[in-house]
């Protein structure tokens, strides 16, 4: 029962992750160039239109970091045990997602290119921390708690 809760939790992490990065993009309608929603096939001409503009492939970094945190966090809410490893587990997905796209799509400018190695891994940790430690606050809390109630 384990597996398929875990299983669930990294799908959904990667889900809302994914998501955030998403809509994080379609938030400025001067990047977004073409009318439909079909990502996989304007991408290339959307890479190619902003190879040059630090800004987006910089926002792109800052909006993957958040995206992988929160998703990190509702994978290490979900999962029973081994939060922070199940949270690191969608930052090495989405890493691996975003070599794919590099190899796939080569306008990518160098400093995304290494920087995407410093955001995914981190931010992710930091999402499974933030929940581990809400986990045992709540614990000290309780025990505290159990501790002073009279018998």
């Amino acid at each position: 029962m384990n597996f398929l809760r875990n299983t669930i939790a990294v799908l959904l992490g990667l889900a809302i992750a994914g998501l955030i990065i998403t809509l994080g993009i379609r938030a400025f309608p001067q990047w977004v160039t073409f009318e439909a929603f079909a990502p996989f096939e304007h991408w290339q001409r959307f890479l190619y239109s902003m190879k040059d503009d630090k800004a987006f492939f910089g926002f792109l970094l800052f909006i993957s970091g958040l995206g992988t945190t929160i998703g990190g966090v509702a994978t290490a809410i979900i999962v029973k045990y081994a939060k922070v490893a199940y949270a690191i587990l969608i930052g090495f997905i989405m890493l691996f997602i975003a070599m794919l796209d590099i190899i796939i799509y080569p306008y990518h400018p160098t400093f995304y290119k290494i920087s995407i190695f410093l955001t995914f891994f981190p931010f992710s940790w930091v999402g499974g921390k933030i929940v581990e430690v809400m986990y045992e606050r709540n614990k000290k809390k309780r025990i505290a708690e159990k501790m002073n109630k009279p018998q």
